[in-house]
């Protein structure tokens, strides 16, 4: 194997996977106690909530799968103005990888969109092959 396919784009497309679904989960989560704190009938909105935090972590449990089955970790995170960065190990090689605020907006809306149970299918650029496209 050449050091140019040492990490693959699937190894980086599971490691954005995994920051953008970790940062879904904490909204989720602060979503909720806010929305328990602030409505008088908090239940209903706290139950859809929840059960759309529980279809993150199942996403983010195949995630952690697909790291051990390849030998991979993300070993640091980093915010910084423009993003996050994080180094990550794969296969006994070490690299990084920053997204833009920008981009974790766009992808965590979406998530937060599917997880909720709500159409996604617009979001889906269909002028870009299937092999390509993030799978929602």
């Amino acid at each position: 194997m050449r050091i140019s396919e040492a990490i693959t784009s699937e190894d980086r497309h599971y490691v954005k996977r995994y920051m953008i679904i970790s940062l879904v989960i904490a909204a989720f989560d602060r979503d909720s106690r806010f929305i328990q704190q602030q409505l008088k009938t908090p239940g209903p909105y706290v139950d859809i909530i929840k059960l759309a935090t529980e279809n993150a972590w199942a996403d983010l449990r195949d995630v952690k799968k697909h790291f051990w089955l390849k030998g991979m970790k993300v070993y640091e995170e980093k915010r910084t103005p423009l993003g996050i960065m994080a180094k990550f190990k794969c296969r006994g090689y070490v690299s990084s990888l920053e997204l833009r605020w920008e981009y974790i907006s766009a992808e965590a809306s979406v998530l937060m969109r599917k997880y909720l149970g709500l159409d996604v299918s617009q979001y889906v650029n269909k002028s870009v092959s299937e092999e390509i496209q993030d799978k929602y």
